[in-house]
Order: structure tokens, then sequence, then C-alpha cells
């Protein structure tokens, strides 16, 4: 089954329900993406991904490319016989990555030289190679190579980075159009502007031209305040074809993503609730709990009374602040599938409320309690 996408409802916002079909599945937007960063969402195991209906994943090109190797990922068969995951992978093109390494890297319109963070071995990455790697590993959804910039800067530098996000564009296309097979992945290209709204339009309306099947929204969520995230999403977002998916990269928390759906974006990812699980922050109903806290110790109720996860159905705050505490593997799984659910159950519920135009009253009462 080849690619289709759908837009099956609009609220009143602005935000669409919709059915993005995909060769190993169907994805139900808007949608939240778990980040399995590499080939692994960490402290959960396939089988758990799977009862949490996470109904795609994140996976990372510059970290596979580094390890494993993308080769040895071909010869097991890509991706998705690798890690034994049935359903949805998007891949990152690696831009993100490479433009964190600062220091070790070195940006020129041909590509990026950049030193591996594992054993400082120099490696070059261009739009076609980026393209080389994500073919190999054969996931659903992969991404042009851009230029992610800090923020804010100033607007000739996200002016000349936008220009070459641009022309990197127009090379991954004419790649992929000799290389992959358009059944079998969906490639998107990636707006790009810093915080300069008049760059983000035009942009993406250079990017409309080259008619991808998908867009990305990138470069945001690096700094910046939330209110100028919101004003640079709108402004990419509205120059966007109506007909095609459109992903916001690297959000968000949970009291913002309603306004991310508002805009009109269908996917998302973020590290956050596996990050946070780690350092023992869950994500509740009636907002953040920090398990760590003394006050926990003795706490009978679950994370969430209103939960129905199988943590909160079964383990009380005070052995989950006891894991935590003795640094027990088992906190961090259980945590993990805790703020995984909370995600993925409050996709759930936005559907629903744009199912039923109802968004704004949803969007009003959850940021309330989340404050």
């Amino acid at each position: 089954m080849s690619f289709r996408f759908e837009v099956l409802a609009t609220d009143p916002t602005g935000a669409r329900l919709g059915r993005l079909t995909t060769p190993h599945g169907v994805i139900e937007t808007p949608a939240f993406m778990p980040v399995g960063t590499a080939a692994t969402v960490k402290g959960q195991t396939q089988r758990d991904l799977e009862e949490l209906d996470a109904q795609i994943i994140l996976a990372n090109t510059y970290h596979l490319y580094l390890r494993p190797g993308h080769e040895l990922i071909r010869g097991m068969g890509g991706l998705h016989k690798f890690m034994s995951w049935p359903r949805p992978i998007l891949t990152d093109s690696g831009g993100f990555q490479v433009f964190s390494l600062s220091a070790l890297r070195k940006v020129a319109d041909a590509g990026v030289t950049f030193r591996s963070h594992l054993d400082g071995s120099e490696h070059f990455l261009s739009p076609e190679k980026s393209l080389e790697i994500q073919i190999a590993l054969g996931a659903d959804i992969i991404m042009v190579l851009d230029e992610c910039i800090e923020a804010p800067s100033e607007e000739s530098r996200a002016r000349e980075a936008a220009r070459r996000t641009l022309d990197w564009a127009r090379r991954s296309r004419d790649y992929f159009a000799g290389h992959s097979d358009a059944a079998q992945q969906m490639l998107f290209g990636i707006v790009q502007g810093g915080t300069h709204a008049s760059l983000r339009r035009a942009n993406a309306e250079a990017l409309v031209d080259l008619n991808f099947p998908g867009y990305a929204i990138g470069g945001l969520a690096v700094g910046e305040s939330h209110a100028v995230t919101c004003e640079m999403t709108q402004a990419a977002a509205s120059c966007l074809p109506a007909d095609r998916p459109r992903y916001l990269m690297g959000v968000g928390k949970p009291e913002q993503i309603l306004d991310y759906v508002a805009l009109g974006v269908d996917m998302m990812d973020c590290v956050l609730p596996t990050r946070s699980a780690r350092h023992g922050c869950l994500f509740t109903s009636q907002g953040r709990l920090l398990i760590r806290n003394a006050k926990y110790a003795s706490d009978p109720r679950p994370i969430d009374e209103s939960c129905a996860c199988d943590v909160c159905r079964r383990y009380s705050r005070a052995y989950l602040r006891h894991l935590y505490a003795a640094g027990e593997f088992l906190a961090v799984i259980l945590n993990t599938h805790h703020n995984l659910y909370f995600y993925l159950d409050l996709m759930r519920q936005i559907r629903k409320a744009i199912e039923f135009g109802d968004l704004e009253s949803f969007r009003s009462n959850l940021q309330a309690r989340l404050g």
C-alpha cells in the first residue's frame, strides 16, 4: 500500500483531523511520534510501544549512520526488520545533530564536514549522502537535509541558512527521484527561516514549488519563546498546501501541543516524555509531578488517578519514588511508560475534540489545569 493523506475534518480553530496511510500502516493525525534515536525508544520494548498504540516512531540518520551503519541495517532487511518494528518509521536527516556539534563541523554549500562524537573520525554529510543513508534504512517518511541555526539569529544568518536549505531540498528531491521508490518512501521538505516570519513564508512558498508530498517546519523550539514558535509556525503553515501533511519538528510540552495543533500541525515529535521520565518528572492531568520528592515516600495513590495506563493501575507513588531513589532500572521503565501513555492519550483526546469541533474548549480546560 502506498501513501495517501486525507483531511477528515477541520475544527473552527484550524486544527485538522487526518489519516496518513503508509506501507507499514495508518497514522491518525494529529500524531505524536515517540523518539527512538538509535532504533530504540529508551526504556520501552517494541511490544510496549505497540500496547501503547504508538502508530509511528522516529529514528535518527546521524546516529544510525555512525553506529551500527546504514549498510549493515540494509543487509539486515532495513530498519523495520532490524529493530522488529512493524509500524511506520520517520527518520530525521541528521541535520539537527550535525549542527549541534558546533566546533566539530564545517558547513558549506556542498554539505557538512563533521567529526563523530563517538571517536572523532571525520565524515561528510551532503543532501545526497543523507538520502542515501535514509533510503538504505528504509523508513516510511524521510527528510531532506537542512541547515539548523541557533536562536536568536540575525536575519542575514537566517536568510543564508534558508537559501542553503532550499538548495539542499532541490538536490534531495532530485536524488530521491533517481534512487528511491515514491510508493515505498515519502520525502518531506523542511521550512527554515529562523525567527523571521517573512523568511519563513518565502521559504515555505519556494518549497511548495518543489512539490514535496509532505512538509516539515524545522529550526524551532531551540530557545525562542513559545509565542515566537507559534508565530513562526503560523507563518510557515499558512503557505503550505492543505492536502499535504505538516510536521512541526522537536515539540513540545503537553500544554503547548494544543496551540500547534490549532495552527494546522499534523505531526510532531519530542524527547520530553522519555527524557523527563529518566529524571523522575511525570506528566499528569493536573500538571508535572516530581516523583523524587520526599512527600511521595508514603503516598499510596497512583501517579494520576484519572490515568488508565498500566503503571497507574498497578503501582503507587510510594513504590515509584522508592525505585527512583534506589536507582533501579525499573524506575525508568515505568516512568517512561506512563509519560508516553500520557502523550499518546492526549493526542487521542485532541483528535476526538477536533472530530466534534470542540478543540478550543478542550484547549482552554487543559491549559488551565496544566498551568
